[in-house]
């Protein structure tokens, strides 16, 4: 049980506040899925002045929510407009604002109050304009929804396949692939036309593939200089003089 001393002073800040309850995530897919949200949406950031992406961290929205000791984080959240940097929680009254997108991830332990009690709290008190919830052993239970007048409105998937993202600009899918040696359907962010965001292994494959073609033209243009030095040399010139 998380104890939060009597005598911090109000409105506490991150570095008053708990940070850790010592409950670690239920399986290991639980913890790769939430690293690939976050993995492959720390690039897209990188080209961007400003934004967040964490996950599995407290995240306080209310004073009332501290002196209940109500502590409760999200599994996966991106926030853009805000300054970048390392937190130990989110708070909202810090930072202006709570998360833009949040993604919980079902398990037969917490699926009835992800659905239920933990909507309500996003809809109706963070206000997070939108919230997605993804089982990774039961692919089939996922579902989008968007604040729209105070309430919650279901995503419909577009023409790509994809939960779409108006805070982001991007969206949310099913990809079928090997993740961290672990074959599965996987939540997967991806950009607006339907391109998975690559994960930190497809940037390294991209860089081997960018450096073996430069190679390979570098072994060209050795090869062609080589043919014709050696024509040249069939027709008594010195290659070195003809150039």
């Amino acid at each position: 049980m998380v104890s939060l001393p009597l005598d911090i002073a109000l409105p506490p800040t991150q570095d008053d506040l708990p940070c850790d309850d010592g409950v670690p995530m239920e399986t290991q897919r639980h913890k790769l899925q939430m690293d690939l949200l976050i993995e492959t949406l720390q690039p897209w950031l990188a080209g961007r002045p400003d934004g967040y992406v964490g996950g599995n961290m407290f995240l306080y929205y209310s004073l009332a929510q501290v002196r209940n000791q109500d502590f409760m984080g999200p599994d996966m959240f991106a926030v853009v407009d805000v300054a970048k940097g390392e937190r130990k929680s989110w708070v909202v009254w810090e930072e202006g604002k709570g998360p833009d997108v949040v993604v919980e991830l079902l398990s037969s332990s917490t699926a009835q109050a992800d659905k239920t009690s933990k909507k309500r709290l996003y809809e109706q008190q963070v206000r997070v304009p939108e919230y997605v919830w993804f089982d990774p052993f039961n692919p089939d239970d996922w579902a989008g929804f968007r604040l729209v007048g105070g309430r919650y409105e279901p995503l419909e998937l577009n023409e790509t396949g994809l939960l779409p993202s108006q805070q982001l600009g991007l969206g949310l899918g099913q990809w079928s692939g090997r993740y961290q040696g672990v074959e599965a359907v996987w939540l997967r962010w991806a950009t607006a036309s339907g391109q998975w965001l690559p994960t930190q292994q497809d940037l390294l494959d991209q860089e081997r593939q960018r450096a073996d073609q430069e190679r390979q033209r570098a072994d060209q243009e050795r090869q062609r200089a080589d043919q014709l030095a050696a024509r040249l040399s069939a027709m008594g010139i010195d290659p070195n003089e003809a150039q």
